[in-house]
């Protein structure tokens, strides 16, 4: 039989994608358990043995002379790429271009083996994504058992009139868990194919070229050789296509009249890998000028969410490694804006994070530039909130009557500070902060910090002294994830808000964890008080109200919206108490502050944007002396104001000599001075206060 011959017999043998559907219908491994190569008569045989199961094939790569003898197939024909013998090469393919076979299965070889090492590169990329994927299906479990705990805690409080929501509750939890994880499972899975796919494929290959015959690789080249370009260029799905958020919010007002609508499980489907960044605060920073970038969530399939509450967050870092500050608002559509001010040249960067995860472009280099440096037909981008500035807005000498505090005598440098001391610097150990944001007094002498990104409180005496401190960071009860507020109760107990817990953990003097309220209805507390009856004063962030609970979790009232009207507000930040127990919010993007009654009623409120004095941009931290004046951190301008009951302007705690930057949570300690977190220079400050 001539070599043409064969290659017509070839022909009619079932072609080796027949085998693969073969193998796929009997549910067999690609890989053969066994191969067995036989001459019979005159064409050599190959018989693959896959568990009970066989297959047969001709192979030609011999030709046969006389009876016995047989020669070796040396050349191969690259016009009909077929391998030939050397009669061959003067018979029919005397015409044709031929080179020694050698030669082409080395080249075949190299060829095969860039493939190999091209595939098996996928590998480590599909080994982390499935543990990735594996770690947010764990979490999206343990967020929906819970979610689930809170909902029965919830409703075995409440009559049996309420078990029919319950369980449309319930049910409508189930399907949003279903939901995520069927395509967080099929994900899994698909990854999970595609891996024992490339590994099949590897192994078989490898075998091939480590242990074949010539032959041999030149029917893997043939077999496999478009598989693993297939598996090579494949479109794997390596990010996420679900993320792990699952919320349960509920209120309890007017259950009667609201029975049917209680409660809702919060989610989106927004993925980091979608998501994208756009804006003026991205394209260029000029040094003192408001900045804006927007925040468009998207899903897995670069489609636009249209709801908010995702888990975003931002990080400016400043040159020299420390974290500026800004704002993000939640414009409850789908996207997010996040508001800056930058006060020194230099490359910054941005990180965006949606649940952890950069979005698409971060982290972001972002160069800021002094103001001459802007082209003439640039326009700045008013915002109606202004970052803090290192540079001091300019206060107006407001003569302020003596005290008990005073030591009668006239300041003979016009600049003097009120300044008393300053304690801390960046850093994670004892003394040092990052992020610190809420502040108390108590009454036996101590100052309590909330250093928010170390996840602990510090407390240190009246003179700056440390004395302890706790906090683990984690999400579960008795764990700080994001302090940003902190109260003493009349008993001794310490109150913490935990923002990104979204909860107010109550531990004892020394630190040890009691109980945690608000769980299931609070949606970003920031600042925490207590009022004269012991009831705790919560100011939820991200839900624009006020919560009043009893020490044991039920809710007294609750009071506000999102706007900008009387009782309303607009990222509303701290709280404080008066000897009338009237509640005193700062309205952080309203510029305002607003005083309300025990039950929620409006009284008043002062004060407007701008710099001048009785004028705020973006109030923080507040507190009321014996007198009932009122002292406000303003934290874009960088100053505290004092005012009195009724609002009315009287003067400012002189911060000249030694500037803030960005202050946030305020107190009075108990031997009559001013503390302030001043959280853009990671330290607190106490001032002289002369009442």
């Amino acid at each position: 039989m001539s070599c043409s011959e064969r290659q017509t017999t070839a022909s009619k043998s079932p072609p080796s994608w027949r085998l693969s559907q073969l193998l796929l219908q009997e549910n067999l491994s690609p890989v053969p358990t066994m191969m067995e190569i036989s001459l019979l008569q005159s064409d050599l045989h190959l018989r693959l043995f896959y568990g009970d199961w066989k297959w047969d094939m001709e192979l030609f790569p011999f030709s046969i002379i006389g009876s016995d003898m047989i020669q070796v197939m040396e050349f191969y024909c690259q016009s009909c790429e077929t391998a030939m013998c050397r009669e061959c090469t003067e018979g029919e393919h005397a015409e044709h271009p031929t080179v020694p076979l050698k030669d082409v299965v080395e080249q075949h070889k190299a060829s095969l083996q860039v493939q190999l090492d091209a595939v098996n590169k996928r590998l480590p990329e599909i080994d982390s994504a499935l543990h990735f994927i594996s770690e947010i299906i764990r979490q999206l479990a343990n967020q929906k058992a819970s979610i689930v705990d809170d909902i029965h805690s919830t409703f075995d409080e409440l009559q049996k009139t309420l078990n029919v929501r319950k369980s449309v509750l319930l049910m409508e939890l189930e399907v949003n868990y279903g939901l995520k994880h069927k395509v967080l499972q099929t994900q899994l899975d698909t990854l999970l194919e595609g891996q024992e796919s490339i590994k099949s494929c590897s192994n078989f290959t490898a075998q091939a070229l480590n242990h074949g015959t010539e032959t041999e690789v030149l029917l893997v080249k043939k077999q496999m050789s478009d598989k693993l370009n297939e598996l090579a260029d494949q479109d794997f799905p390596l990010q996420p296509r679900e993320n792990d958020q699952l919320d349960f919010i509920v209120e309890t007002e007017g259950l009667k009249k609201s029975i049917h609508n209680l409660g809702t499980i919060l989610t989106t489907n927004a993925v980091a890998s979608e998501t994208v960044a756009t804006g003026e605060g991205l394209r260029q920073t000029v040094i003192g000028q408001p900045m804006s970038v927007t925040i468009t969530t998207k899903d897995k399939d670069g489609e636009l969410c249209k709801s908010g509450n995702a888990y975003l967050t931002a990080e400016l870092s400043t040159p020299d490694g420390s974290v500026a500050d800004g704002e993000i608002l939640d414009n409850k559509n789908g996207t997010y804006e996040f508001l800056y001010t930058v006060q020194k040249e230099g490359e910054f960067t941005l990180a965006l994070r949606l649940y952890d995860q950069h979005i698409r472009g971060s982290p972001f280099k972002l160069k800021v530039i002094r103001s001459a440096d802007v082209s003439p037909t640039t326009e700045g981008v008013k915002r109606r909130v202004k970052s803090p500035g290192s540079g001091h807005v300019k206060q107006k000498a407001v003569k302020r009557p003596a005290s008990m505090y005073s030591t009668g005598k006239r300041k003979e440098n016009p600049i003097e500070d009120d300044l008393i001391f300053r304690v801390g610097t960046k850093g994670r150990n004892k003394g040092e902060f990052t992020n610190l944001q809420g502040v108390a007094a108590s009454t036996n002498g101590k100052i309590l910090i909330a250093d928010s990104n170390n996840q602990c409180v510090q407390i240190f005496s009246n003179d700056g002294q440390f004395k302890s401190r706790f906090g683990i960071r984690g999400r579960s009860p008795g764990q700080l994830q994001r302090p940003t507020g902190v109260a003493v109760h009349p008993s001794g107990d310490i109150i913490i808000a935990d923002y990104d817990n979204k909860w107010v953990s109550i531990f004892s003097s020394d630190g040890k964890f009691k109980a945690k309220i608000g769980s299931g209805k609070l949606m970003g507390p920031k600042g925490v008080s207590v009022d004269r009856n012991g009831h705790i004063i919560v100011v939820d962030n991200k839900a624009c109200c006020v919560f009043i609970f009893q020490p044991n979790g039920k809710i007294v009232t609750r009071f506000g919206s999102r706007g900008n009207g009387d009782k309303q507000f607009a990222g509303p930040h701290f709280a404080a108490v008066n000897s009338n127990n009237e509640i005193i919010v700062t309205d952080f993007h309203n510029h305002s502050v607003k005083v309300y009654n025990q039950e929620g009623e409006f009284m008043l409120k002062f004060g407007s944007n701008g710099e001048g004095n009785g004028q705020f941009n973006a109030p923080t931290g507040v507190a009321v002396d014996s007198n009932g004046n009122i002292i406000v951190a303003d934290w874009g301008n960088s100053r505290i104001q004092v005012f009195d009951g009724s609002g009315s302007f009287l003067s400012y705690i002189n911060t000249s000599a030694d500037p803030l930057y960005g202050p946030q949570g305020l107190a009075l300690t108990s031997d009559g001075h001013v503390v302030v977190a001043d959280s853009g220079n990671h330290c607190f400050k106490v001032y002289r206060y002369l009442q």
